[in-house]
């Protein structure tokens, strides 16, 4: 893939791939230059592999997450049945659009006391600890996709990418305040700063073809639609993703203990707004659906439609006008 930075991807030799591309790039891209993140060879690049990878990202992280309960329990000498009544595993977790259009995650782990953010993590717990266990369970953790005749079985790991980085809300260390910034950081950084598929979710090949994107986007986007046509990738439901290039999860996740909750914040900023003397506020507890927009290729079937009826209603007229007038 182009990368910025002093030169993209220099190298020695100056042959071609197979498809007669160069293997290497020596140009020092800007970050506003369009062919960061698009791939040197977009034969050879695996739109199969990155597809499904995010079909199973969430798996991933599921089993990631009980694999480092798994390896701080046995580290400890607990049976691992027994883990939760000695400690619980919090974490919140941003998944962020890279300008390849890989999603890429960023967490915070956090080892509490068994009642969680109140309750002191047990004296084993050490940072150190949950560090190494993050770092050996990323490394192991795996997820085979389902057998096809078309692709085979792929195994799903994550990326060579690991930064693992000790928090601290005390001492010398980044405090709360970091860790939000952090967090929000990624949080707000959208998909349209990657050009990554679309807002709205596309419903035929059409829908693609006029989509608004990068041709390295549009070709994972019918990868996706292509691979939805299969019965054995069935229950991912691909074609229904297609517009978030087959990633399924949420952008912002955590688990139940990490922080409060949003019916907590509901209630809080309710209470707020009874107690402040704010005259002009309006309250609306009750929402319901109204409809979507035409997506670009919707919109020219329903112009099309609109003007058909128009002539019919037209054409009707003149019709009763000529009756009126033979009678």
């Amino acid at each position: 893939m182009h990368r910025t930075g002093e030169r993209c991807r220099p190298r020695r030799d100056r042959g071609t791939c197979g498809h007669g591309h160069p293997p290497g790039c020596g140009t020092e891209h800007t970050a506003n230059d369009p062919l960061v993140g698009q791939p040197l060879c977009p034969d050879c690049y695996d739109y199969t592999g990155h597809v499904l990878w995010h079909a199973h990202a969430s798996k991933l992280w599921d089993r990631f997450v009980i694999d480092v309960r798994r390896r701080l329990a046995s580290s400890a000498g607990l049976v691992q049945s027994h883990f939760a009544r000695h400690a619980r595993l919090s974490f919140a977790r941003v998944a962020e659009y890279q300008k390849r259009a890989a999603v890429h995650v960023h967490a915070v782990v956090r080892l509490d006391g068994p009642d969680g953010p109140t309750d002191d993590s047990p004296p084993w717990g050490t940072a150190d600890r949950l560090t190494d266990a993050v770092r050996a369970s990323a490394g192991r953790v795996l997820v085979r996709t389902p057998y096809s005749l078309a692709v085979g079985e792929l195994h799903l790991r994550w990326g060579a990418q690991l930064d693992v980085r000790p928090l601290h809300a005390e001492g010398d260390g980044p405090g709360d305040d970091a860790v939000a910034a952090y967090v929000a950081k990624y949080v707000t950084k959208g998909a349209s700063e990657t050009g990554a598929g679309t807002d709205h979710k596309v419903t035929t090949w059409d829908d693609i073809n006029a989509a608004p994107v990068s041709e390295h986007i549009r070709t994972l986007m019918r990868t996706c639609w292509r691979l939805g046509g299969l019965r054995e990738y069935a229950p991912l439901h691909l074609r229904t993703w297609t517009h978030t290039l087959g990633y399924r999860g949420h952008i912002l996740t955590k688990s139940r203990a990490y922080s409060t909750t949003y019916a907590a914040l509901r209630a809080e900023r309710a209470h707020h707004i009874g107690q402040a003397e704010i005259p002009d506020a309006i309250t609306d507890a009750h929402w319901r659906y109204v409809g979507s927009g035409h997506t670009p290729g919707a919109a020219l079937i329903a112009a099309g439609v609109a003007s058909d009826l128009a002539s019919n209603r037209e054409m009707a007229r003149e019709e009763i006008s000529r009756a009126a007038v033979s009678h």
